[in-house]
């Protein structure tokens, strides 16, 4: 079993994130922690922690801080963050302390279970040990890279998927297929199959913006999930 240690400053957000953990095959929680003061107690503490879905906004300092203690320590456990926090400044900070994968909130079920088997991939990868070959590193390095939309019906590409995701994610209200078509620049027609896909599997919510005659515009906005 993986064990994992969950980090988030609110109890709520970190009780459905360890049940989500708990229904992916091959993981177990370790602990909760939710504090920056905890985690790195309970690092310190608990028989194994193999990862570490670390919060970056901890009430007593941050994820990032937690992370380069945890190295100074000696400790190793693998860290995929799991936060709010979506400055590039901060993505680049992960990258550069060795954060595996970085998932934004809100996010569904799905998005997490993707990154868990992506790393539970790895880990696999890895434990043959030995040398590596250019295809075989290239194996590795892929194992970290599973789309954020899994599942996609077929003739439709991840990384469309994702550019969309992301647009609704950072937008300050409801958007038209035809605003997340200016905003990526891809078609109107694309964006709308897109969107469709968001809102059937409960990513995405329509709402329908009435104007002086004809039909109502659809629009969209991310649903919001712990």
């Amino acid at each position: 079993m993986i064990e994992v240690l969950v980090v988030d400053d609110d109890t709520r957000v970190a009780h459905v994130n360890a049940a989500y953990v708990e229904k992916v095959p091959g993981f177990h929680v370790a602990g909760e922690a939710h504090s920056a003061a905890q985690a790195l107690r309970q690092v310190e503490e608990l028989p194994r922690v193999d990862l570490v879905l670390m919060d970056h906004y901890l009430p007593d300092d941050t994820g990032l801080s937690v992370v380069r203690e945890m190295r100074r320590r000696g400790h190793q456990a693998d860290v995929i963050m799991v936060t709010a926090a979506r400055d590039v400044s901060t993505v680049q900070e992960a990258m550069r302390h060795g954060a595996l994968q970085y998932l934004v909130k809100p996010f569904a079920f799905a998005g997490l279970r993707a990154k868990l088997e992506a790393y539970a991939e790895l880990r696999r990868t890895l434990d043959g040990g030995g040398e590596a070959e250019q295809a075989e590193v290239d194996r590795i390095f892929g194992a970290l890279s599973a789309p954020s939309e899994p599942g996609l019906p077929k003739g439709h590409s991840p990384t469309t998927a994702e550019l969309v995701r992301r647009c609704l994610i950072n937008a300050d209200g409801p958007l038209s297929a035809q605003d997340i078509a200016d905003r990526t620049g891809v078609s109107r027609q694309t964006a709308q199959r897109y969107l469709k896909l968001l809102e059937r599997t409960g990513r995405a919510r329509l709402t329908l913006k009435y104007g002086d005659a004809g039909r109502p515009e659809h629009r969209y906005v991310w649903a919001t999930r712990a």
